[in-house]
């Protein structure tokens, strides 16, 4: 089989069993976040939040942005295997994208209150759902199983961060007074 060919099997839809039979899913499934039966990606969204907060308990800026830099390879070999094993292109049971990305909006806008992280949130959800220009582009333009489907899951939901970052700089620049 290719590294962009399908597996034979149909699509399984992951277990806290499948989460635990590999460092892989567990990564990959946001910890067990991914599991939701109910919005997945704002499930592991929420996820990355939470877990965020708390890591900034103990890490300097510069700690989380090594972290961050750590979690993004981590991530798409995770995404990968993950994928791959569940026999889907972009399972949305896999939210590290989800989480990876949105830990970037929030180290990037740090120091923020809870209502500009809220937008964040808001913002972020909104580009990852609707998939809009360069969103769009990212996820349409990397499938398949193997190393490229990995950094194609990875990739829409950094387009996301992005676009929200975009955002939230022209909403401080038009109202900076």
């Amino acid at each position: 089989m290719t590294a962009s060919a399908a597996p034979a099997a149909p699509p399984i839809r992951p277990t806290a069993r499948f989460l635990r039979a590999h460092p892989a899913h567990a990564i990959a499934l946001g910890f067990g976040s991914g599991l939701s039966p109910v919005a997945p990606g704002t499930a592991g969204t929420l996820w990355g939040w939470l877990a965020f907060l708390v890591l900034q308990l103990w890490l300097t800026p510069r700690q989380t942005g090594w972290l961050i830099a750590a979690a993004l390879p981590v991530g798409w070999w995770a995404c990968t295997v993950t994928a791959r094993r569940l026999g889907s292109l972009d399972p949305s049971n896999v939210v590290w994208d989800e989480v990876a990305a949105f830990w970037i909006v929030l180290w990037l806008v740090t120091p923020a209150g809870f209502w500009t992280q809220l937008a964040a949130f808001a913002l972020f959800r909104f580009f990852d759902a609707v998939k809009p220009g360069p969103v769009g582009w990212a996820d349409r333009s990397f499938h398949g199983f193997g190393p490229r489907g990995g950094f194609g899951i990875m990739l829409d939901d950094l387009a996301a961060a992005g676009c929200t970052l975009l955002v939230l700089a022209l909403w401080r620049f038009a109202f900076a007074g």
